[in-house]
């Protein structure tokens, strides 16, 4: 099964809590109790998304920690690569030193397999927090069968 980390997931929880209030700024024990998620947990992510430029933080009494970027810049991809490093589905992916895989030189996957991780990228790159936090329609579209157009040939009568 594929996966994101619990620590992204609980990046992108705490981001998108703070895209969703961007007129303040939050110390780590209330976003913690907002969120409802451990606060050790909480601000280890805090601290690594400071340490990578997406979040600001601010000591003092009206202190706290704020998006560094208006929430519309900054993507899924953007968060989950600031806690866990590139993303990348298989070992020979990696561009991290000791990275990549012994069968390197003559997978004929390999190929396949940057396509996929490049998809999974361009994926997670095209959603920014501005959509995460942007409300669900009330009424999704429904497909029917009438809405389809009848192709010519089923409309034309046999003779």
């Amino acid at each position: 099964m594929i996966r994101i980390t619990r620590q992204s997931d609980y990046g992108i929880v705490l981001v998108s809590h703070l895209a969703a209030h961007p007129e303040r700024s939050f110390g780590a024990p209330e976003l913690a109790a907002q969120v409802n998620l451990p606060l050790p947990i909480v601000r280890k992510i805090l601290k690594l998304l400071a340490r990578e430029g997406l979040l600001v933080s601010q000591r003092g009494v009206k202190g706290g920690y704020c998006l560094a970027l208006p929430p519309a810049v900054i993507s899924v991809a953007d968060v989950v690569t600031a806690l866990e490093g590139p993303i990348a589905l298989t070992e020979c992916i990696e561009d991290a030193p000791g990275g990549g895989c012994a069968h390197e030189a003559v997978c004929p996957l390999m190929p396949k397999w940057q396509r996929i991780n490049a998809v999974i990228q361009q994926a997670l790159s095209g959603i920014s927090l501005s959509e995460l936090i942007a409300p669900w329609p009330q009424e999704l579209p429904v497909l029917s069968h009438a809405a389809r157009p009848v192709p010519a040939a089923v409309q034309t009568p046999l003779r």
